[in-house]
């Protein structure tokens, strides 16, 4: 096929396709499932290197690779679950710097302190990695540590986000 005739055949493919009329809730519910599944890509991500580095650990506490498809999967479900969070009502931020906190933002907080604490531990490990540090165990035992509770604080936010939707709906 000529680069003329791949050309005009793309143009009509398009022409046709913006005849195509999708609901918007659908198009941004596909948008939102990807954009989590994203997420949880880059939560797996995270725990592959947590789990690497336990993997490496000298006194042989974590010898086996499931540890590093545990961390995986924790990553992903963390992420998938945590970061974006459910709701308009968990995003919602008001300006006004007068008002008093009264604990409806602590899905926010948390979710922000579990990111930080997730990211953090993974940068860690991929640095320990890539540069093929000898580390006391204790260093890996405290970036696993930190791991699993930036994690840990990413499920229990948008366990909390998404009670806290349901709870406005019934």
């Amino acid at each position: 096929m000529k680069k003329s005739n791949a050309v005009f055949s793309a143009l009509s493919v398009a022409r046709y396709s913006s005849n195509l009329r999708i609901p918007r809730s659908s198009l941004i519910k596909s948008a939102h499932l990807l954009e989590r599944l994203g997420l949880a890509a880059v939560g797996g991500a995270c725990g592959l290197y947590v789990g690497a580095i336990l993997l490496r650990q000298e006194d042989g506490l974590f010898e086996s690779g499931w540890i590093v498809l545990l961390a995986m999967l924790y990553g992903a479900v963390s992420y998938y679950i945590g970061i974006d969070l459910a709701g308009s009502k968990a995003r919602k931020s008001s300006s006004n710097i007068s008002e008093e906190w009264h604990g409806s933002d602590a899905p926010e907080i948390f979710s922000a302190a579990g990111t930080f604490g997730a990211a953090i531990a993974a940068a860690l490990s991929v640095s320990i990695i890539v540069l093929d540090q000898n580390v006391p165990s204790a260093v890996i035992a405290i970036v696993a540590g930190c791991w699993f509770a930036g994690s840990s604080l990413q499920v229990v936010a948008g366990t909390m986000a998404r009670n806290h939707d349901t709870a406005d709906k019934g």
